[in-house]
């Protein structure tokens, strides 16, 4: 690594390659910098040796060569919304911030193809109006949607609300572009459905979280518009009965069913407290009293290429019978786009909510679907009996057995008190238990460094040595975003 009484020489060499890159050095303000040190949980805060805003592929490649000339570490960065520390820098002040924003062209839209070609800078909002342009749909939707990155979507493997229809970042990418740790271009910008000739660089780029390239590029599956969409809100006596409800909807609707939500009663109750605007579109099936609210909501999402009323009988169908067998109490439909958006906006301003709440200790587990009511009645036992009085909340995909399941101390307990004190003895009950249930703990928000330390202690010994060995191989020096993930054998070596 590049030793601070270097850095100035470094910075000349760096401004002599690329005279008209913008950058952020440390001299600019630290109100300037912040947005690219902290993270948006504001959990981590680091300094860079600068953070610097390459406009092309080209600027990406000379400065990595730059870089692993001066043993400069990288941190490659979007719209810096990990909420695992992926993408700010460490306090040391000697990585450089790569932040990829200022790429965001969208390159080309082939509606033959289904395909869109884009920058990693691209936000996926914009990705998402591109595609709305050209009459197809680019399926991956995410509350972080207006300032997420794609580079930062393949990065992590996102996966949002409706990877039950389309599936995660994976399944939705086509081919990319990547500059690798020695500054060469990974020419792979391909918009093909088969190619069958050899390995699948690109499915290991993607969810590497920069650790084993960066994505500059990408070329991305699109898909039909549907002719009509509707969602419901659905308040369910149960866990188990919102699994049931789940297999009736997957048996009615088959692939029109495009997402599944659950939304448990104290994650609701925290959304109307911190932000009621957005909770009105439940006002119909959710009382007023917090003591007669439901356990379970449900967000079900459907799209169709036959006509709205169809959909809406088919939907109202599901309800009915689903009400008839006691898997659902009420529900709501939406009945234009303002009341559809408002549902979803109720869902997406969930994590919005628990941050003004204050800190938890956040979990991104996955179980097997059928898992996942005996994954939540253990859990809530196991951490009452431990903290008596703490407080769940819980929501999230249960269509992909995917929760978000997120632990606050017992009112009254500093919430930063309880993180500092509690992590470590939290985490170990729920892992434990996803463990026993054959899970993840990541199903979509990535490692990090935030549980990159549970990785190394649970993951199958011979998986973490085949990751040390790619990462090796990829990345000798282990320039590339070090600290998150898994260790290079240099990493490993200088920790022991």
């Amino acid at each position: 690594m590049i030793h601070p009484e270097d850095i100035p020489a470094f910075t000349a060499a760096l401004h002599a390659a690329l005279p008209d890159l913008l950058t952020l050095g440390a001299d600019r303000p630290d109100h300037a910098r912040e947005p690219h040190e902290q993270d948006w949980r504001k959990r981590y805060r680091g300094r860079a040796l600068a953070i610097v805003f390459p406009t092309d592929t080209t600027q990406v490649q000379a400065l990595v060569k730059l870089c692993e000339l001066w043993q400069v570490p990288v941190v490659a960065q979007g719209g810096n919304t990990s909420l695992v520390g992926g993408s700010v820098p460490d306090a040391s002040g000697l990585q450089l911030v790569i932040n990829l924003c200022k790429m965001n062209q969208i390159l080309a839209v082939d509606a033959d193809n289904q395909s869109i070609t884009v920058q990693a800078g691209c936000t996926l909002q914009q990705v998402q109006d591109a595609a709305l342009n050209a009459g197809l749909i680019f399926p991956l939707s995410l509350a972080s949607e207006g300032s997420c990155t794609i580079g930062g979507n393949l990065a992590t493997n996102a996966g949002g609300t409706q990877v039950l229809r389309y599936g995660t970042m994976r399944e939705l990418c086509l081919g990319l572009e990547a500059v690798t740790a020695q500054g060469e271009r990974y020419a792979g910008l391909q918009s093909l459905r088969k190619d069958n000739t050899g390995y699948a660089i690109k499915d290991l780029l993607i969810g590497s979280e920069g650790t084993l390239g960066i994505v500059t590029a990408a070329t991305l599956r699109l898909y039909p518009r549907p002719a009509s969409q509707q969602a419901a809100l659905i308040t369910c006596p149960s866990l188990q009965a919102a699994v049931a409800l789940l297999r009736m909807a997957r048996q009615s609707l088959d692939a029109g069913l495009t997402g599944f939500e659950v939304i448990h009663r104290d994650a609701f109750l925290l959304a109307r407290q911190h932000t009621p605007l957005q909770s009105h579109a439940a006002d119909s099936v959710m009382p007023q009293d917090a003591e007669s609210i439901p356990p379970w909501l449900v967000l079900l999402d459907a799209g169709s290429p036959q006509a709205a009323d169809e959909l809406q009988e088919s939907l109202e169908s599901l309800i009915n019978q689903a009400v008839t067998q006691g898997h659902a109490l009420d529900a709501c439909l939406s009945m234009s786009h303002a009341q559809y958006r408002a549902m979803w906006q109720l869902r997406e301003t969930i994590p919005m909510a628990e941050k003004i709440e204050g800190m938890m200790v956040k979990h991104d587990i996955g179980v097997p679907t059928s898992a996942v009511p005996a994954f939540v009645a253990q859990s809530q036992t196991a951490l009452q009996a431990a903290f008596p009085g703490c407080r769940v909340i819980c929501f999230g995909h249960l269509g992909d057995g995917n929760l978000h399941y997120n632990v606050q101390g017992p009112l009254g307990q500093p919430d930063s008190e309880f993180l500092q004190r509690h992590e470590h003895q939290v985490n170990t009950i729920v892992y434990d238990l996803v463990a026993q249930l054959n899970g993840t703990l990541s199903a979509e928000h990535g490692i990090g460094q935030l549980k990159k330390d549970e990785l190394a202690e649970r993951a199958d010994p011979v998986r973490l040595q085949l990751m040390r060995l790619i990462k090796q191989t990829l990345d000798p020096e282990g320039l590339l975003n070090p600290g998150r993930l898994v260790d290079g054998a240099r990493e490993t070596s200088s920790s022991n």
